[in-house]
């Protein structure tokens, strides 16, 4: 079994700023790339990213988002999802992927960057049932 360790790495009042590390069963990194989510608002609908905390992940399928990985049994919340998106203005409480962190749009606030590409190397090394421990 894989984990997948997230690290948050910069908070703030505008967004949460982080790394994804995918451990396999012997402890070795076998992929690493940034994230990016809401910032911390007491775990608020749609408003917050997620508690720290240990997940199950499953794969799942969408029209919006093609494939993607869900994070399961969030306390309080539901559909929280490891999807593509380059700015935090575009998610809800789910978590974004990225190869690089950069100002995309030049508004002075971190991005994250060729997110689709990220999430593509990302799901086939992920299986249900996959731990993610959010730190």
């Amino acid at each position: 079994m894989n984990r997948l360790i997230l690290n948050r790495e910069v908070k703030s009042l505008i967004q949460t700023q982080g790394r994804f590390r995918l451990m396999d069963k012997h402890g070795q990194c076998i992929y690493e790339c940034y994230t990016l989510e809401l910032p911390w608002m007491d775990n608020q609908v749609g408003k917050s990213c997620i508690p720290p905390g240990e997940y199950r992940l499953a794969h799942r399928r969408s029209p919006k988002y093609g494939d993607h990985i869900h994070v399961m049994e969030v306390p309080g919340r539901s559909y929280i999802l490891i999807h593509p998106a380059n700015f935090v203005t575009q998610l809800r409480g789910c978590i974004a992927v990225g190869e690089k962190r950069m100002d995309i749009n030049g508004d002075g606030v971190p991005d994250v960057a060729n997110s689709r590409k990220a999430l593509e190397r990302l799901l086939p090394l992920i299986s249900n049932g996959d731990k993610l421990i959010v730190l």
